[in-house]
Parts: structure tokens; sequence; C-alpha cells
């Protein structure tokens, strides 16, 4: 993951502060693996993190390629002096940068200073991290300790807990909350004491990830025609994420956020939780730890992004990181939207393209 990003100025000292903050050599682990180490969520969630912020900068570096696409600029905003890169050690922030991952910018133009025409930012779970750093709300090294202690107590809680998260598609007459409740039923016959089974991601309509005790996933995929639903697939991930299995890890989380400071993002930046702008750095506190124990309604924030009155041009869109999920996802979200869509890959196999 990310070995294509080292060529763009001032990737290597965030992998070499990560490398501090971490306590590992997290760089290596990316390149080198073993994969399995990487996958774990403790590993996983700071990889997506810096990767993320990594690849704002070729997006910096490739954005006169991508500033040919979409409407004609908007007016400018009042210009901010770009800063210059710190020095290894020192804290980061992106520079000119336009979209961080598992996460999407929204940008009225691309200029030279991308950062000064973003007009909005939604980081997906721990990618919400990563757009409040884009935002200038976090420091880059704080948040990513944020991250590290996330990552472990999810992992912790996960493993407290045979759980996990299933990927379900749904006709229209799928009841997700009917088959969660027979999913809770199952699990109570088989004598499990307060089970959880729950949507714990709003992706796109009829779209749905279902968290919980395994053996109420498994429940659902045995009977998935008699719930509707038209395809599922278990997610390859460790717990039941964003559910209420996850409160082992909201104290350790709450604590570490109080110990930094946080500012009001630059820039709007939505929630998982309600789907609403951050309005202030207490709020931002609090809506992360809840973001652990709550549903990511990502559905529903493409739609605060992307509301707009009728003939107004859509703004260019661009996700930065690991896959183009969620480029699929906003194509059946907003496909208008969608047209104005880039994805700003990390992959080894494009980077070798271009070389």
């Amino acid at each position: 993951m990310g070995r294509g990003l080292l060529r763009y100025p001032g990737v290597r000292d965030m992998y070499r502060l990560a490398e501090k903050v971490l306590g590992y050599d997290l760089l290596s682990l990316c390149l080198e693996g073993p994969r399995e180490e990487l996958d774990r969520t403790r590993h996983c969630q700071p990889a997506v993190f810096v990767a993320s912020l990594a690849a704002v900068e070729k997006l910096n570096h490739l954005q006169p390629k991508v500033g040919k696409r979409g409407p004609q600029p908007g007016p400018a905003r009042p210009e901010k002096a770009a800063a210059p890169l710190p020095a290894p050690g020192s804290p980061w922030r992106p520079l000119t940068a336009a979209c961080v991952c598992a996460c999407v910018c929204v940008c009225a133009c691309v200029c030279v200073q991308v950062v000064e025409s973003c007009v909005a930012a939604a980081g997906y779970s721990v990618g919400e991290f990563a757009a409040l750093v884009f935002a200038g709300a976090m420091d880059f090294a704080e948040a990513l300790y944020a991250v590290k202690v996330r990552a472990e107590a999810m992992q912790a809680a996960a493993e407290a807990v045979p759980s996990g998260m299933l990927s379900v598609i749904g006709s229209r007459e799928a009841n997700y909350n009917y088959a969660c409740l027979e999913a809770r039923r199952h699990c109570e016959a088989l004598g499990i004491d307060d089970p959880v089974c729950e949507v714990s991601n709003y992706l796109f309509p009829d779209g749905r990830v279902i968290a919980g005790h395994l053996q109420g996933l498994e429940f659902l995929q045995k009977n998935a025609s008699k719930f509707y639903f038209t395809r599922t697939k278990m997610l390859p991930v460790s717990g039941a994420f964003h559910t209420r299995l996850m409160e082992p890890a909201v104290e350790p989380l709450a604590e570490v956020l109080k110990s930094i400071e946080i500012q009001k993002p630059l820039i709007c930046v939505y929630s998982n939780v309600d789907s609403k702008k951050y309005m202030h750095s207490k709020h931002i506190q609090k809506l992360l730890v809840k973001q652990l124990v709550s549903p990511v309604l990502w559905e529903q924030t493409m739609h605060s992004v992307y509301q707009r009155r009728n003939g107004m041009e859509f703004p260019y869109t661009y996700e930065v990181g690991p896959g183009k999920q969620l480029g699929a996802v906003l194509r059946k979200c907003n496909l208008k939207a969608w047209k104005q869509y880039s994805h700003v890959d990390i992959a080894e196999e494009e980077e070798a393209a271009e070389t």
C-alpha cells in the first residue's frame, strides 16, 4: 500500500513521523507486509489514514491534469499563504490539498491552491480523521495518535465477541430492521444474551452493511431470500464496527481526544453520525467518539454534500486512497455528481504505468 506515493514531496517525511507516533515502521509494513498484519485493525486504520493524506500530495502533483475536467472555475476564495513543508519530526499539515481519503472532497474549482477552492469534505469511518486533518481541524501527528488508540481499542473489542459485518443489497421490499430483529431472535434461541444485529452503514439506496454477532449474520445469509436480499457478502473485518459491541473502545478514544487540540475546520466537514456539518471543536470531539457505536450515514451525507438548487453545476469530487468504493457509492447516490468525480489512486500498478 502506497509504494507509488513515495516519490511525491513530503510523503517520506509523513511516514517517518508516523513511525515515531506509532512506535513501529508503518512504511515497511505497508510495502513488505506480512499482509495478515497489515490487515489487522490496529495496523490497517493508521495505514489508511497516512496513505490517504499522502495521496493528497499526489493530487497536488497531478493537479494540472485533473484540473482540465469539470465546470469552469468559480469565484476565487481569499488567498491563504501556503506553508512550507515541515522538517522531519515536526507536525505535518497537507499543502494545497484538494481531497482526503477513505473520504471525498468537493471543490468548486481546481487552481494552484486547490484547498482554497474546496467547499466540503467527508470521511468514511476512520477517514473522518483524515478529512479533519485536511480541513485544518486537527494536527497530523495528534490525529494519528488518536487513530492508533482507536484502532487498538476497536480490535480489542472485536476480539472479545465473535462478530463481523455483512454487506447487503436488497430489493425494494427489503425490511432491514425486521431482518435484524429476526436475526437477534435467532441468536437468543441459541442462548446468546443481549445479541447485536443492526444496520451499521447506510451506503446507497438498498445498500446496507449489517453488523453484529456472527450467528445472526450467518442466519441472514441463509435466509436472504426470505428478507428480499438480492446479494450478501461477509466483509473481511474482525468485528461489528459502528455498533454497541464497540462500547469498550469509547472511553480510550474519548480520553485521548480530550488531550488533543481541535479547532473549527476551515472548510465544511460532514459527520458520519448525523450527516451534518461539524460546528465547533467540542462537537467534533463528541461525535468522533459517538461514531464508534453509531451507524455511518454515508448515503445521507452524500445527499447533504450535493444538495443544491436546480441548474447549479456540480463541483469536482476527489476520492483519495485505497480503492474506488466511495466513487461507486456516489454513482448510486447521485449520478450527476459522480460525473465530476475523480479517484486519486495509491496503487502500484498505476504508478508503474506512469513511469
